[in-house]
């Protein structure tokens, strides 16, 4: 299989430099441990040791010293969330040899992985996310982080059967790489081994069942408001099990919450968040989406088709190391008036609206005319759009193909 050159490479080579533990997290399939080959798997001495094998987990659980004698640093572990054993003795290690590059580790399940982490390595330790490829990993072109007010290049050329195709599939490097594969096949896989590896032991095994309906009821919930007490209903669970479950959903890197516009001044906005899923090919798998173009042509794909812009948006600043839960949120009152996205961004903030049209106008910019009321400095505004290229609204705002990310 062809190596896609991650763009999240840079930061974890940077922080490695710094650092003697680097930890690289994320969902199952994104590509951590082939990334992390890629990046270290020339320096002099290392070793790669993976606790997927019983008798090594084992060994790194019963007898961590023994273990991290056998396999020194540097030393590459994957999964390393199975032998929290570990964490105290390459504390140990690290405190008396405070050299950069020593550990970098792999995990899957960051609830478990992200405790484990903060107890014992905090301050030791530089910390990476990744997910699933973006459009520039895809189309091997240098990524740049994306604000309305950029100077846009020629967009790659896109119509709505494209898009929807890409967004049928998604963006797990395997799916991206073998473009045969069935996405029926391949997210079936992909979802019972996450319930068996992430999931079985944090559950009842007499809920999996309500899990899997659970996943599919977030699912179809892409793109919108979360309400807890509708999805625990529909599901037939209590309020907190939903709760704990999407926490889940939430630290496994599957799904992302954006979180409303909060101003000391703004008296009247919603509090809940919008959720969508990373991956739009998982998304449409437990949605129950069999083909592209009844997706394309269904009630879902607005919210599917603003998934896919703020998951790839997410995907550009977590690349460069950005804390998107600072930089982005959505603004939404009580009177209906809503901002699909807002960047906050060196004192600004960009509003952006997301419309699945190839010639939205003027009237796409109805609501940005609450932003003077949010008493923040505001930027040029962006509606990313379907359109084949780069035109403006007004003489602040303009429609920005999806070509360009």
């Amino acid at each position: 299989m062809t190596f896609i050159e991650r763009t999240v490479k840079e930061r974890i080579l940077h922080l490695a430099a710094h650092f003697p533990v680097v930890v690289l997290t994320g969902a199952r399939q994104t590509g951590k441990t082939t990334l992390m080959k890629q990046a270290f798997g020339d320096m002099p001495g290392i070793r790669y040791v993976t606790l997927d094998y019983p008798m090594l987990r084992n060994l790194a659980r019963n007898d961590p010293e023994m273990f991290l004698q056998q396999y020194p640093a540097p030393v590459i572990i994957d999964e390393i969330q199975y032998a929290p054993e570990l964490f105290p003795y390459i504390k140990i290690r690290i405190d008396a040899d405070r050299k950069a590059g020593q550990y970098f580790l792999t995990g899957s399940q960051m609830f478990h992985l992200m405790k484990n982490v903060s107890e014992s390595l905090a301050g030791r330790v530089g910390l990476v996310s990744l997910y699933g490829l973006t459009r520039s990993e895809i189309a091997g072109k240098e990524e740049t982080l994306f604000l309305p007010s950029n100077r846009f290049g020629t967009p790659v050329a896109e119509t709505v059967v494209s898009v929807f195709d890409s967004i049928f599939r998604g963006g797990m490097p395997q799916m991206v790489a073998d473009a045969s594969l069935p996405p029926g096949d391949y997210f079936s896989a992909y979802v019972q081994t996450y319930i068996e590896r992430d999931i079985r032991d944090l559950l009842e095994i007499k809920k999996e069942r309500s899990f899997l309906s659970f996943l599919s009821c977030v699912a179809a919930r892409t793109g919108q408001e979360l309400n807890l007490n509708s999805l625990a209903v529909d599901v037939g669970i209590d309020n907190k099990t939903a709760e704990r479950w999407l926490s889940l959903l939430v630290t496994s890197g599957l799904v992302f919450l954006l979180q409303p516009y909060s101003g000391n001044t703004v008296k009247r906005i919603v509090k809940r968040p919008k959720l969508y899923f990373m991956d739009t090919g998982l998304a449409c798998h437990l949605s129950l989406w069999n083909n592209p173009r009844t997706l394309e042509n269904s009630a879902m794909a607005g919210a599917m088709f603003e998934t896919y812009v703020v998951s790839e948006l997410v995907k550009q600043y977590s690349n460069k190391g950005l804390d998107v839960r600072s930089r982005f949120c959505y603004y939404r009152d009580n009177n209906g008036c809503e901002i699909d996205l807002l960047i906050v961004e060196n004192g600004m903030v960009y509003p952006v609206e997301i419309k699945k049209s190839a010639s939205p106008d003027k009237d796409a910019l109805k609501n940005f005319k609450v932003l003077p009321s949010l008493h923040v400095a505001s930027g040029q505004g962006a509606v990313i759009c379907l359109s084949p290229f780069v035109y403006p609204l007004d003489e602040n705002n303009k429609a920005v193909p999806v070509g360009v990310l």
